[in-house]
């Protein structure tokens, strides 16, 4: 057997052997693709597979999009088919991973309380943003370097996104430009922002997603000063047979490889500063000051943030701890949501991420006052091992999922959806 495919079974085996794995279907799964053999334990805390549940006694894996019978099914496949060093690019977290945790954990320790007898047949998921309608709530959340995933990369999610009828927010580390995903989706799409710690850099990033005709400007505030410790990414890579300087030769030439800042002044953009440690609110009156888009904070988790995002004129808002990838605090974010949204009281548009994986969750999540609930991993998941089909399958599923809960529920709209929908287990 040759070095890359051992390498692979290691990997496989490793994700087969994580702690987490071990509770469910997973590992069986996973060990159904290696080489009989003893399935050695992996290291306490790592987190490579999120687990499904309910257990199952027979080993799922979905050989087409088609297949799937839940988002968990793609994470399944995409493990095999991702290279092994970005595939755990994709699935850490930060530190002990307790934030990526919580996100899943939160939704458990929430109810709903179904409205039997409702006669509620036709359903409008539809939702407004900035005098946009979507015929969805579920929005595609800004994921960087789409084709370490996929060789198509964001095209293939931005023709995915269109075909579906979802909004698409693209990363500032974009692997393809905001003109060519405009062009793919067909329509302007929200641009994210990571500012660097250079003003003129993060003007001209911004002028350059307004002149592609994108109508808002999702500000990114929870990794302005850098992120936590990636320990899950760091020991992905001793499985990986790839020389990684080759693709990346030099941590001072990551910003330029990204299509977004080529031909870019990059000399002001202090790496000690990660993604602007420097910035205050001052940084978001300008911003607001300096573009005709809409200027939305993502990253927010406190009341007092949200207040401070309104004081200094922010269009909306995002509830985030992006995916447990940058502050270990913790707390899943849907906990977060219901405080924000007390805050926020309705005055702008209020968006949540960080966790959602299945219809139930999404409904939660619109329940505890969010306009619209964007998702990252589950469509990355579809990209990495279908491409444009399986970004296309996650959010029919999901949309599929989401419909039914609220016929179960009694709420054909979602203006129906009411925090008491919702219950909170108690200890």
């Amino acid at each position: 057997m040759d070095s890359s495919r051992l390498r692979r079974r290691r990997f496989l085996q490793y994700v087969a052997a994580s702690p987490l794995a071990a509770q469910d279907v997973l590992a069986e799964t996973m060990a159904a693709v290696m080489a009989p053999g003893q399935v050695k334990s992996g290291r306490d805390g790592v987190r490579f597979l999120e687990p499904m549940t309910p257990q199952r006694d027979i080993p799922r894996k979905a050989n087409s999009p088609e297949e799937a019978q839940s988002v968990f099914d793609f994470q399944e496949m995409a493990a095999q088919k991702i290279p092994p060093a970005h595939f755990g690019y994709l699935q850490t977290g930060v530190d002990g991973e307790k934030t990526l945790r919580a996100n899943r954990e939160a939704f458990g320790d929430l109810y709903l309380n179904p409205q039997v007898l409702s006669g509620v047949t036709d359903i409008d998921m539809g939702t407004e943003l900035f005098g946009q309608r979507w015929e969805t709530p579920i929005v595609l959340s800004p994921v960087g370097s789409q084709r370490a995933f996929h060789p198509l990369g964001e095209l293939a999610t931005a023709r995915a996104a269109s075909h579906q009828g979802n909004l698409q927010i693209l990363s500032t580390v974009t692997t393809t430009s905001v003109e060519d995903v405009v062009e793919a989706y067909g329509a302007p799409v929200w641009y994210q922002l990571y500012p660097t710690s250079d003003w003129d850099i993060a003007a001209a990033m911004t002028a350059r997603a307004e002149a592609a005709g994108c109508p808002v400007v999702a500000l990114t505030v929870d990794s302005l000063g850098g992120e936590g410790a990636k320990e899950t990414q760091t020991y992905a890579r001793s499985f990986d047979s790839r020389t990684c300087t080759t693709c990346h030769p030099s941590p001072d030439m990551y910003l330029s490889r990204k299509s977004m800042f080529q031909g870019l002044d990059l000399s002001g953009a202090d790496p000690k500063m990660g993604w602007g440690a420097n910035l205050d609110w001052e940084f978001v009156r300008r911003l607001k000051e300096s573009t005709s888009m809409k200027v939305v904070i993502k990253g927010i988790v406190t009341p007092y943030d949200a207040e401070r995002c309104l004081e200094n004129g922010a269009d909306g808002i995002v509830v985030s701890n992006h995916g447990g990838r940058a502050v270990e605090t913790g707390r899943g974010a849907i906990e977060c949501l219901p405080e924000v949204a007390q805050a926020v009281s309705g005055q702008v548009p209020l968006l949540v991420d960080s966790g959602f994986r299945r219809g139930t969750d999404i409904y939660k999540g619109l329940a505890l006052g969010a306009d619209a609930v964007c998702i990252g991993r589950p469509y990355i998941w579809g990209l990495g091992a279908f491409g444009q089909p399986g970004v296309e399958a996650v959010l029919s599923l999901l949309k599929a999922e989401l419909q039914v809960v609220m016929r179960q529920m009694g709420t054909a709209t979602l203006s129906d959806i009411k925090a008491s929908s919702v219950g909170l287990h108690r200890a």
